[in-house]
């Protein structure tokens, strides 16, 4: 007996053809800006991602100055996409996100998403778990909630017609004194966005059957 899968719809092709063509790009248009109205959209959609909680600690400073580009350049080991893309993204984590619980909460509920004893209870038990947390904790918390973040950027950004590449590999201790960022955040990644030049490599992936197993772990 044949099994005929079911076959995709327009709005189903074309997300997986935005998370097929997604690639990092290195290099692209210096002359291509992106808009302020543009960027903002592109970040609202992207903190549609899961956060514990709930408490959307990703911070975006948004670097799109030359001469802040420029700063940023040898801190970033001279990767040149720093000067050529239109803006180098730094997804912050902030380790005190819990000082807006009240403010998430009290908005779902003029949403109309849950009543106020609820958002109460929410507020109390969060605020009083986080301020609890051993500051390494709460750093892991922080940097998965911007990984989720990042990853969704950049699909919105392919989305809308841009091209992206994550950073990891910059001076963390001069990124934070050059650009005054307190001890309250912490830097998950660099991302720079812009019009692409030249595509990014194609790149393999491991079979599914290398990277997945079900119910157990195979011994090692």
């Amino acid at each position: 007996m044949f099994i005929t899968q079911p076959s995709l719809t327009l709005d189903q092709q074309q997300f997986f053809n935005v998370i097929k063509d997604r690639r990092s790009v290195r290099s692209y248009d210096p002359e291509f800006k992106i808009s302020r109205e543009d960027m903002s959209e592109i970040l609202q959609q992207a903190t549609l991602a899961p956060s514990a909680a709930n408490l959307q600690p990703w911070r975006f400073l948004v670097i799109d100055s030359p001469e802040l580009k420029q700063k940023l350049l040898p801190i970033m080991f001279n990767q040149q996409q720093v000067i050529e893309a239109s803006a180098v993204i730094a997804v912050l984590g902030d380790m005190e996100s819990y000082k807006v619980t009240d403010k998430i909460y009290g908005m779902a509920v003029d949403a109309g998403y849950m009543s106020a004893e609820t958002a109460k209870s929410f507020v109390e038990r969060y605020e009083g778990m986080f301020k609890s947390m051993p500051p390494e904790t709460i750093r892991r918390i922080v940097s998965t909630d911007g990984g989720l973040v990042s990853m969704q950027l950049m699909l919105v950004a392919r989305a809308k017609g841009y091209d992206t590449v994550p950073m990891a590999g910059y001076d963390e201790a001069k990124f934070k004194e050059a650009f005054h960022i307190s001890e309250r955040y912490a830097p998950v990644m660099l991302i720079a966005i812009g019009k692409a030049t030249q595509p990014g490599h194609p790149t393999v992936r491991l079979p599914i059957e290398d990277t997945t197993f079900f119910n157990e772990m195979p011994e090692a």
